[in-house]
C-alpha cells in the first residue's frame, strides 16, 4: 500500500508552508493520527483520519489521495476531505471571533502630545 511521509504530505496539502513548520506542528503534538500523536516519519496512507490543529483552527480531515510534491491549490484541496462537524465547528468560532472584535474602533489619528502625557502616567500608576 502506497503511503508518504507526515510532515511530506502536510506541506502538499498547504496545511503549512514548509516542511519545517509541518515538523514543528507534529513535534509540538498538534497533529494526530487515528486521535494519537504521530512523527514527522509517519507514513500516511488513504482513508488515515486526521486531526491538525492551526493556530486558532482546528481541521479533522481524512486523507483522500496522497502527494510528496506540492502543487496548486486546486490539486492540493483534492488530498483531503474536511468532515462536515470540523467545517460547521470553524465556521462558528470564526464567527465568534468576528463577533468579539465588533465593538474595537482603532484610533483614526495617533494621539496628540497632551494624550501622549496621559497615556505615559496611566502607565506608570499601573507598573506601582
Amino acid at each position: 500500500m502506497p503511503s508518504v511521509r507526515l510532515d511530506l504530505w502536510l506541506w502538499a496539502a498547504r496545511f503549512f508552508k514548509t516542511r519545517s513548520l509541518a515538523k514543528h506542528a507534529i513535534d509540538t503534538g498538534k497533529i494526530e493520527i487515528g486521535g494519537q500523536r504521530a512523527k514527522p516519519s509517519r507514513a500516511v496512507r488513504v482513508n488515515d483520519a486526521l486531526r491538525i490543529v492551526r493556530g486558532e483552527e482546528i481541521f479533522e480531515v481524512d486523507v483522500r489521495g496522497l502527494s510528496d510534491t506540492r502543487g496548486p491549490a486546486s490539486v492540493a484541496q483534492t488530498l483531503y476531505a474536511e468532515t462536515e462537524a470540523s467545517r460547521q465547528a470553524r465556521e462558528a468560532a470564526r464567527a465568534l471571533r468576528v463577533a468579539e472584535r465588533t465593538g474595537y474602533r482603532a484610533p483614526e489619528t495617533k494621539p496628540d502630545k497632551r494624550a501622549r502625557r496621559l497615556i505615559r502616567a496611566l502607565g506608570d500608576i499601573d507598573a506601582m
